[in-house]
């Protein structure tokens, strides 16, 4: 600092000059980390848009490399599988092989035809000549050896009965006396039993009316029209409408009842068919949605009186019921699907382990009161853990564990709940077969015909009844 300024003008100068250059500098360099920020926004952007791309195509490779959902462990219907898990299906089952040999056990009596006291007609099976030495037998003793009996179907033809009606005309006053109205409809008309069998091929064997009339005229040289069989069955409907409403009147007074429903195709549009059924009865109906208010309109406030056995549907878990049990056999099911998803973890095997042995708890002492506090320690444990790891469907099957807790356990509580949902799945699983025959039902009174009438069917066969019988009775009465 001991150098003289001799020219202070110039020295301004040259601090000027530096500054500008520092500010070019600076200048510059805002440019160029501008620039490398757009260049790095725009490279999160293609980052971002790669891992989208990527989870997309994880998403759809994931098919393929996870084990195909199907009937076997998931709520998959069996009509929706691939071929090749139709045929895994057929040939595997979710229970565990007790290693016992298959077949009857010992001490097993087996069963076979038995003779009738009373048969329609005997034949005798008597030798003419000795096979020794060629004399007749004719007088000879008879000796009875052994019977058999052989049953046969007699030739189905059908039987024409002609009614003359006859007038006759009173002594007294001349009026003219009939036993019945005179008939304004055909000479020729089909009886109860010809419309019985009609209706029964239809309601409990699923068949369309083309191939009902097939069979009609090809066995029985029957020749209705398929117009005629609309309106027996139609007939049927109208005539099983009291037992119905009966069949509703005593589902709504039940303390336990399973519920479940299906897609029905009905006059160009997919509808929904629902099951309510209990031990002795079974109610089938049709509406336009699968939400809690199709329960509601039609069970009303008795539902808070109900013990409900449903899946995980959440309509069933917006209604007020007094009870519920969530079928474990969706949860088996479900449960053995992350068990073939990740085949070296053990957390689904357990919980699955722990609800078979509940089950097997329930069976083993079908009438007592077990309580389930135990069980459901075991089930908190089992939830407590950590399976974050394990990959998003864990989670999501873990909550909806936890959501359903309280209601997975109540069959042990009360021997009248039953531990899954099965019966109501096997009622529902008719109308799919109808479906599969028929393809649609083309109105809406076909449809409410069908699963009326399924009604009176299932219900007749709780209580020991033939269907066959059942239906003849509606056309008797």
């Amino acid at each position: 600092m001991k150098e003289q300024v001799t020219d202070i003008s110039k020295m301004l100068q040259n601090m000027a000059e530096e500054m500008r250059m520092m500010r070019e500098t600076i200048n510059q360099q805002y440019a160029e980390i501008a620039k490398l920020n757009r260049n790095i926004d725009s490279l999160n952007r293609q980052l971002r848009k790669k891992n989208e791309e990527n989870t997309e195509l994880k998403d759809r490779l994931s098919k393929y490399e996870d084990p195909e959902k199907n009937s076997g462990n998931s709520s998959t219907p069996p009509s929706k599988e691939r071929m090749k898990d139709e045929v895994i299906r057929r040939t595997k089952t979710l229970r565990k092989p007790s290693g016992r040999k298959s077949g009857g056990r010992t001490g097993h009596k087996g069963h076979k035809l038995s003779c009738i006291d009373t048969p329609d007609e005997v034949v005798d099976d008597i030798p003419n000549y000795c096979t020794n030495c060629g004399d007749s037998l004719t007088g000879a003793e008879r000796i009875l050896d052994y019977v058999t009996q052989v049953v046969s179907i007699p030739e189905l033809k059908p039987v024409v009965k002609e009614i003359r009606h006859y007038v006759m005309v009173c002594k007294n006053c001349g009026e003219r006396i009939r036993t019945v109205p005179r008939r304004r409809s055909n000479d020729v008309v089909y009886d109860a039993s010809v419309k019985s069998l009609a209706v029964h091929l239809s309601v409990v064997h699923f068949l369309p009316y083309g191939r009902i009339a097939s069979f009609l005229h090809d066995v029985l040289g029957l020749s209705p029209s398929e117009g005629s069989l609309v309106n027996w069955v139609n007939e049927a409907k109208r005539k099983a409408q009291p037992i119905v409403e009966k069949i509703k009147e005593y589902i709504m007074s039940s303390n336990v009842v399973g519920f479940d429903e299906s897609g029905c195709y009905c006059n160009k549009r997919l509808d929904w068919a629902w099951i309510a059924q209990t031990v002795y009865y079974t109610l089938f109906f049709r509406a336009n949605g699968r939400s809690s208010k199709v329960l509601t309109e039609q069970f009303g406030d008795s539902l808070e009186r109900m013990t409900a056995v449903t899946e995980r549907h959440s309509a069933y878990f917006a209604l007020h019921f007094l009870n519920h049990q969530v079928c474990l056999a969706h949860l088996l099911r479900e449960l053995q699907f992350l068990s073939e998803l990740d085949t070296n973890q053990k957390w689904s095997e357990q919980v699955a382990n722990l609800f078979r042995e509940a089950i097997h708890e329930r069976n083993t002492n079908p009438t007592d009161i077990i309580s389930k506090a135990s069980w459901l320690d075991k089930l908190d444990s089992l939830l407590k853990l950590n399976v974050s790891n394990l990959g998003k469907k864990f989670n999501i099957l873990k909550n909806g564990l936890i959501k359903c807790r309280d209601y997975i356990f109540n069959f042990l509580e009360d021997p009248m709940i039953p531990s899954d949902n099965n019966a109501s799945e096997r009622g529902i699983r008719k109308l799919k077969i109808k479906l599969k025959n028929s393809c649609t039902f083309r109105s809406d009174f076909g449809a409410d015909a069908f699963l009326e009438l399924h009604s009176v069917v299932e219900t007749a066969k709780k209580h020991n009844q033939t269907p066959f019988n059942a239906i003849q009775a509606l056309f008797e009465v």
